[in-house]
């Protein structure tokens, strides 16, 4: 794997202008680290960067982050999960083309949300962790990541370190795979 000779730029959610840097890198094929609605991910557009996400975190599963409509074009989306998102909530759908499944989430976090209205498409996203251990600490996501990503973004206000729930909702009823931010018992019943 090839390291960046330049240091990520570092750059703050709550900036002007922000969003639209890191939309300009993003469609340039860049990978960045976002604040995401639950913890920090590592993030790339759909269908352009799954193959160096790979080669940084390899064996790893991507989730996509999307807006309702982006995961509706995707997947199949069932009405009761569609009536819970925007939340912490990622689900395993069946995709659209009738080709495997995706574990997909529509994000609540403001910023999330403007960059992939601003964006158009989906990205990927998989948490900053290392296997073994937690990332949460911004400083140890930034020495971390600094070489390997085009930029990271800072939200100095973010509180989170809990991942999504995780459901599988190819299965009836759904299956839960992980307990996280989100309280799915409504969608469990």
């Amino acid at each position: 794997m090839s390291l960046m000779h330049e240091e990520a730029e570092l750059l703050y959610a709550s900036v002007d202008g922000t969003v639209e840097r890191v939309v300009q890198l993003l469609e340039e094929g860049q990978l960045v680290v976002l604040p995401c609605d639950t913890i920090y991910g590592l993030s790339g557009v759909v269908g352009q960067t799954l193959s160096r996400l790979q080669e940084l975190k390899p064996g790893q599963q991507y989730a996509v982050l999307a807006s309702l409509e982006q995961a509706q074009q995707l997947c199949v989306v069932p009405s009761d999960l569609a009536m819970h998102w925007p939340c912490p909530l990622t689900a395993i759908l069946p995709n659209r083309d009738g080709n495997g499944s995706t574990a997909i989430r529509v994000p609540k976090d403001p910023f999330i949300q403007t960059l992939l209205a601003r964006l158009g498409k989906p990205i990927y996203s998989t948490s900053v962790n290392d296997r073994g251990y937690a990332i949460t600490n911004i400083t140890d996501i930034i020495f971390t990541y600094k070489q390997k990503v085009q930029a990271i973004v800072v939200d100095p206000n973010r509180r989170r370190d809990t991942p999504s729930t995780l459901l599988d909702c190819t299965t009836t009823p759904y299956t839960l795979l992980r307990c996280g931010e989100y309280d799915a018992s409504a969608l469990l019943s």
